[in-house]
């Protein structure tokens, strides 16, 4: 194809893991040049060493670049759809659209970063300018380090550290305009992102809104009340209110932790919020900043134990458990109403992503590998720094760790932030018959109350697959054994 002839050479803005408009660094820096754009996004399912997205998150993908595309045609302007080898198409667009310069916000897993690098190295070798911005954190990771210079290892101090010293850049503007020259693009419809034969994404569009604009809504929707009881509401998966639920809009970039940052310091400003809820929420966003400390320096973070220690774990292997813990049929009820939600929504409240992942690695004794695989399949928010470091945190192998022998009892945490049954009844229908003194232990009600829940234990809902007291000492004696292998070692 002959290239594009322009009065002014166009720049190139390539979209990654920031599909928004409003407060965007490498959108803002290019339209600053007063050059024509060429907005390009690149589905790229060929270059070597890339994860594979799952499922949901190929949903949201899907519904985020439709809402993207609605965005900037609205403000005349088109989004240029490529998909293949990422260096290739670049290459053809410039050849195509005689572009002189590329503008990205920076990704920071190890794959993607020795691509960017090399490619701004080839780019910049060919006369094109090369324009980098970090468009996705607070800061970048390697800014806040302990005074001896080396990443933080501890939450505590990088949070104290980081609510000590950051400052919200100003607002960057959202384009009012685009304008550009004409370059072929695939249809969204092309990329296959969306479930057929089966659809089972009908959970998943009754509970989401991908895109900037449902990402801005629930922000707010959060901001007009529920941040004022974060502190307490956060734990608690019967009041679906009581967290933002703004994970997903932040890993596809619809809206980024500094527009959270700047829109809470704003309200405590004000006196609009409390400020006890409102960083206690702020900490859980930096929570986030730090899992991408851990894996900016640990690329292997989704498979590598952080804790090398924990290469001697003696994990067992068991499909059937395994199987049965992705189903949502262990027959504890708080750890099967969270599996239930997250295969029917794409999500799971925090706290109970805690519980499931603590029952799969000590209750079950698997290791956490194979609940962060089965977590990247199903959520929406598939995120490979907070989904890994999360995992590896309740594991006991990561950064700033549970110990591994603070073993979540699912009974007792059911019992405690479910207490009104409220959300097992959801999404375990058929224990709503049950009372609430008994819901959280079904196997222990007696057979009047059963036949009158209409239930049949190991029928209509699943026995328990292990006994919890027998399961918590089988992890500690692991442990244990882990112990004297490191000692011996």
């Amino acid at each position: 194809m002959e290239p594009v002839l322009t009065v002014s050479a166009p720049a190139i803005v390539w979209f990654r893991e920031d599909l928004r408009l409003a407060d965007n660094p490498a959108l803002a820096a290019a339209v600053s040049t007063g050059r024509p754009l060429v907005l390009l996004y690149i589905h790229d399912e060929v270059s070597s060493g890339f994860r594979p997205r799952g499922g949901a998150s190929k949903w949201w993908l899907g519904k985020s670049l439709a809402a993207h595309i609605h965005q900037i045609e609205a403000a005349g302007g088109c989004l240029t759809i490529r998909s293949g080898e990422t260096a290739k198409v670049i290459s053809d667009v410039i050849a195509e659209t005689g572009g002189v310069s590329v503008f990205w916000n920076r990704r920071y897993g190890g794959p993607e970063r020795a691509m960017d690098t090399e490619l701004k190295t080839n780019l910049k070798r060919g006369s094109i300018e090369v324009s980098t911005f970090n468009g996705r954190l607070l800061t970048e990771p390697w800014e806040i380090t302990t005074g001896s210079g080396t990443p933080y290892k501890v939450f505590t101090p990088y949070w104290k550290a980081m609510r000590s010293t950051y400052q919200a850049p100003s607002l960057l503007p959202m384009p009012k305009s685009f304008t550009g020259p004409e370059v072929a693009s695939e249809s969204l419809e092309s990329l296959g992102l969306q479930p057929v034969a089966p659809d089972w994404s009908g959970g998943l569009d009754s509970e989401w809104s991908p895109g900037e604009s449902g990402a801005t809504e629930r922000l707010w929707n959060f901001l007009e009340g529920p941040i004022n009881t974060y502190s307490d509401d956060r734990n608690r998966p019967d009041k679906e209110a009581g967290t933002s639920r703004l994970s997903p809009h932040l890993h596809f970039g619809e809206i980024s932790p500094v527009q959270i940052w700047r829109a809470v310091q704003t309200g405590i400003s004000a006196g609009k919020f409390d400020e006890s809820n409102a960083m206690t929420y702020l900490s859980e966003v930096v929570w986030r900043e730090f899992s991408y400390v851990q894996l900016y320096y640990n690329p292997d973070l989704a498979t590598e134990n952080y804790n090398s220690d924990f290469d001697l774990m003696p994990w067992r292997s068991d499909s059937d458990a395994l199987q049965a813990w992705k189903e949502g049929r262990t027959g504890y009820p708080i750890v099967d109403a969270g599996m239930r939600q997250l295969w029917h929504t794409g999500y799971m409240h925090n706290r109970v992503r805690m519980i499931v992942a603590s029952f799969l690695t000590k209750h079950l004794l698997l290791p956490w590998q194979v609940g962060e695989d089965w977590f990247w399949d199903t959520l929406v928010d598939a995120d490979p720094a907070a989904n890994a470091a999360s995992w590896q945190w309740t594991a006991g192998s990561g950064a700033d760790a549970a110990p591994y022998f603070r073993v979540f009892n699912p009974i007792t945490q059911g019992q405690k932030f479910d207490p009104n049954g409220i959300y097992v009844r959801r999404w375990c229908p058929e224990l709503c018959g049950l009372p609430d003194k008994i819901l959280h232990t079904p196997w222990e009600a007696d057979s009047a109350t059963l036949k009158k829940a209409e239930i049949t234990l190991g029928t209509t809902y699943p026995k328990p697959i292990v006994d919890h007291p027998t399961a918590r000492q089988r992890a500690l004696d692991a442990y244990d054994r882990l112990k004297e292998k490191r000692n011996a070692a």
